[in-house]
């Protein structure tokens, strides 16, 4: 049995992240929709810094528009869900470079998931085998054909 030497950049190379597990068709979606947000000065975020609410908002709006069944954005012509993904991506690089004004809400004295997600079970327990199936665009496609 023989063993093939390795490079040994291979060795320092696969303790850095990982670029290639990001997907490269999202990565030029989202070089896209980058580009189309020059219209407010390409970085700009970089500099002036933005309001965490201002893209929590748009990115928001991005992804409902996309639950709602609208795929693409009417203004640009790109996908809703690569614009929501900038938003992210502006928010985060505005956060890393100390170019965020966080202007969420107080944050909560208590675990509001934990609540909720105790809600949710009760209300689950309700209905127990009383929940009709979901009506949803794969229904309507399967009903289609």
């Amino acid at each position: 049995m023989t063993t093939k030497p390795s490079n040994p950049k291979d060795v320092l190379g696969c303790k850095k992240p990982s670029l290639s597990a990001i997907p490269c068709p999202v990565l030029f979606e989202l070089g896209a929709v980058m580009i189309s947000g020059t219209k407010y000065g390409r970085h700009n975020y970089r500099v002036v810094g933005v309001r965490a609410s201002v893209y929590y908002d748009a990115a928001m709006r991005h992804i409902m528009a996309y639950w709602e069944g609208e795929d693409t954005d009417p203004e640009s012509g790109l996908p809703h869900l690569a614009h929501a993904i900038a938003c992210l991506v502006i928010l985060r690089d505005a956060d890393i470079n100390d170019k965020l004004t966080d202007d969420r809400p107080p944050r909560p004295d208590r675990n509001w998931k934990e609540d909720a997600q105790l809600e949710f079970d009760r209300v689950l327990k309700n209905l127990a085998d009383k929940a009709l199936p979901p009506y949803t665009q794969i229904g309507i496609e399967l009903d289609a054909d």
